[in-house]
């Protein structure tokens, strides 16, 4: 959790860890700060939001799965970015995983 605190008429942010302040500020989470760790989970398609289906695999249950590359990494990810090539289509489940939640934080170790 962040919190702000005036230091001299500047707005100073601190970040507060288990009630324990951290006297560095707190760096803000974004998708671009991050190594992509949620590009690694597995991603059911439980909607149609309008993914590629040449980037979707069927697993034996018959559920609609975002495929992964060899090494792991989700199918729509763009190498070089670390960002989602079809971010507008993107499936449910990552739309709903918030940037900064306590899930993303835990999948950002």
């Amino acid at each position: 959790m962040t919190r702000g605190r005036r230091a001299c008429g500047v707005e100073v942010g601190l970040a507060f860890v288990e009630g324990h302040p951290n006297p560095a500020p707190a760096a803000p989470v974004t998708c671009e700060t991050c190594a992509a760790s949620c590009c690694r989970l597995e991603v059911w398609c439980l909607t149609d939001t309008g993914v590629p289906g040449h980037l979707t695999v069927t697993d034996h249950f018959g559920r609609t799965l975002m495929d992964r590359l060899d090494d792991g990494w989700c199918a729509a990810l763009d190498r070089d970015t670390l960002l989602c090539r079809i971010y507008a289509q993107r499936p449910l489940v990552c739309r709903e995983l918030e940037v900064g939640s306590p899930e993303c934080l835990a999948e950002r170790g």
